[in-house]
């Protein structure tokens, strides 16, 4: 539709095309008007039924709600209009007719739970507010990307179809290949840090993982679409700068870029963080923990953090803030013990006071102590040759981290459930749209 105008262009003086759905149908006798919506707004369409073509007041008034349709005609000044502009149609095309039974209202007047949304979602998404969520989910990729760039990094692609999972057999979901069983990718962990043994050195990867896990919480998916970076010749401190820099880039991103969508939510006083992010070693978060007195149980070295815990230490804390420095024996192989103290790891976590967001630290470079990693959790080394290879031909020190986008998005917008962040949710219950 080359001549097409959007609704928010359309200026009085104006002969004009626009095409979007019919929102809304308001017929008051001898007037009426139809609400043409597209994705720039909202514009009055006015029917005076005495001065215009019969049959084209009954095309407009027949139209059933959400059906795609094309106007043209003059744009006119009308204060009393939702936009203070009016249409008045000189031809009014129905280009696609909606069932009148729908789903669900994308109105918004009549509420629907979050199945029937998810069901539904093409429908769903043409509400205005549930719109700005993927508009500002956009906009925060957008950013990140940016500042991975500003900070040299190179953007990489790796296999979501494997042939063993990234921390063994388990939450893993299976898939034939050619006869073969492989899997659906975990994270890719360990093919970025095959990358920065390559002459990329910095590297990142936004993309999905896979995770057969069988929660079924508000916070949880089994498909996610994960930031990911990993740099040669930095320690996880400098880690922790990266990741607290992209965090600090997608909220001053949206903050200056998603005004109107952030109005749509209801989000008067948004405002990035401007503070560094506290940091934290596990052992200073469980004494902090238990002096809330929120638990029923004291914390003790070695014990992860429960849900109850990241909140006791959130709400005290009330911002994004680190953890650094976790018991070796509850991190993932492939992280970098200290060499003077073999049971505490060089292995951090990004929380919000809601939940945890990353995970990272500083990689085992070391050829016989990554081996002897694999032992120590019951990893058999050979089955991850591709991987262990590699570091016998001069792997550098390295380090990074990763963190979902939904939970970034949940937290970010104060979400109910993460469902609400991706378009189409994969769960235990939902494959399907």
């Amino acid at each position: 539709m080359e001549d097409r105008t959007y609704t928010a262009d359309a200026e009085p003086g104006d002969t004009v095309t626009v095409a979007g759905w019919a929102h809304e149908l308001r017929d008051l006798g001898g007037i009426a008007f139809l609400i043409v919506r597209d994705t720039s707004g909202k514009i009055q369409v006015k029917f005076e039924k005495d001065e215009m073509d019969d049959d084209l007041v009954e095309t407009g008034l027949n139209i059933s709600r959400e059906s795609v349709v094309q106007v043209t005609g003059a744009v006119e000044e009308e204060p009393r209009a939702p936009t203070d502009v009016e249409i008045v149609p000189e031809e009014v095309e129905v280009i696609a007719e909606a069932d009148p039974e729908l789903p669900l209202d994308p109105s918004g007047k009549v509420d629907a739970d979050l199945s029937t949304r998810l069901d539904n979602r093409t429908l769903d998404v043409r509400k205005p507010e549930v719109k700005a969520v993927f508009e500002i989910r956009a906009e925060i990729l957008r950013a990140v990307r940016e500042y991975f760039r500003s900070v040299g990094g190179t953007e990489i692609n790796t296999p979501k179809i494997v042939a063993t999972g990234t921390e063994g057999g388990t939450e893993l979901f299976p898939v034939t290949y050619f006869g073969e069983e492989a899997f659906m990718n975990q994270s890719p962990q360990l093919f970025k840090q095959l990358m920065v043994g390559s002459g990329l050195e910095r590297v990142f990867e936004i993309g999905p993982i896979f995770r057969a896990e069988e929660h079924n919480t508000p916070r949880h998916l089994n498909e996610a679409t994960m930031i990911d970076f990993e740099s040669a010749f930095i320690d996880h401190n400098e880690a922790m700068d990266v990741c607290e820099g992209t965090l600090h880039a997608a909220y001053q991103a949206v903050e200056e870029n998603c005004e109107e969508q952030l109005e749509l939510l209801g989000y008067d006083d948004f405002a990035a963080p401007e503070e560094d992010f506290p940091r934290l070693t596990y052992e200073e978060a469980i004494e902090r923990i238990n002096a809330t007195g929120e638990l029923d149980e004291q914390l003790v070295w070695g014990d992860d953090l429960s849900t109850e815990a990241e909140k006791a230490l959130g709400d005290e804390i009330g911002g994004h803030y680190f953890i650094t420095d976790w018991p070796s024996e509850i991190k993932p192989f492939y992280i970098q013990d200290y060499d003077d103290d073999p049971e505490l790891s060089k292995g951090f976590d990004l929380m919000h006071p809601r939940m945890e967001l990353v995970s990272g630290g500083q990689r085992e470079h070391r050829f016989e102590a990554l081996e002897a990693g694999f032992e120590q959790q019951g990893l058999d080394p050979s089955q991850f040759e591709y991987y262990t290879k590699m570091f016998r031909y001069g792997m550098p020190p390295h380090a990074g981290w990763a963190y979902g986008v939904e939970r970034v998005v949940m937290t970010m917008l104060d979400l109910d459930n993460i469902r609400e962040a991706v378009l189409f949710p994969r769960d235990r219950q939902r494959l399907s749209p």
